[in-house]
């Protein structure tokens, strides 16, 4: 087990499975098909995105570098929160874009259901060591635990 600390950006504590993007998580393209056409298991349908396309985002810690595209990024992550399609948290290693940021933090003060802890800032070596599956526990206080 390996401990990483970052900054909280929004609250909670969660422990899920990893799905890991080494390059930027495009929200648009990735929840599409959760937000238009229903995938409750919000398969990721960026095809620019080799790491993360056909995968599920839903009820994963999702662990990436940042978020990238277009204005609408931080709607669609509230969105996928308010209809529960959202990845168990966000892990980001490098610090939160602001359009992430206020889609994350308008969830969690806006909706009852739609928690996600986000923490960033925990570094290249978090994006390195962590892997697909490893099991992920998100305490207070910006602790991430990797095993």
């Amino acid at each position: 087990m390996k401990e990483f600390i970052g900054r909280v950006v929004t609250p909670g504590v969660v422990t899920a499975p990893a799905v890991v993007s080494h390059g930027g998580l495009n929200t648009l393209a990735s929840f599409q098909g959760a937000l238009q056409f229903g995938d409750k298991k919000a398969t990721c349908g960026d095809q620019n995105n080799p790491d993360l396309y056909n995968k599920q985002l839903a009820g994963k810690a999702l662990c990436l570098p940042q978020t990238i595209g277009s204005t609408t990024g931080g709607l669609v992550l509230y969105c996928a929160c308010a209809m529960e399609r959202q990845p168990a948290c966000m892990l980001f290693s490098k610090p939160i874009d602001s359009l992430a940021a206020a889609g994350a933090i308008l969830a969690s003060v806006w909706l009852e259901g739609g928690n996600m802890p986000v923490v960033d800032s925990l570094g290249d070596e978090f994006l390195n060591y962590v892997k697909d599956g490893m099991s992920i526990t998100v305490k207070d206080g910006g602790v991430v635990c990797v095993e």
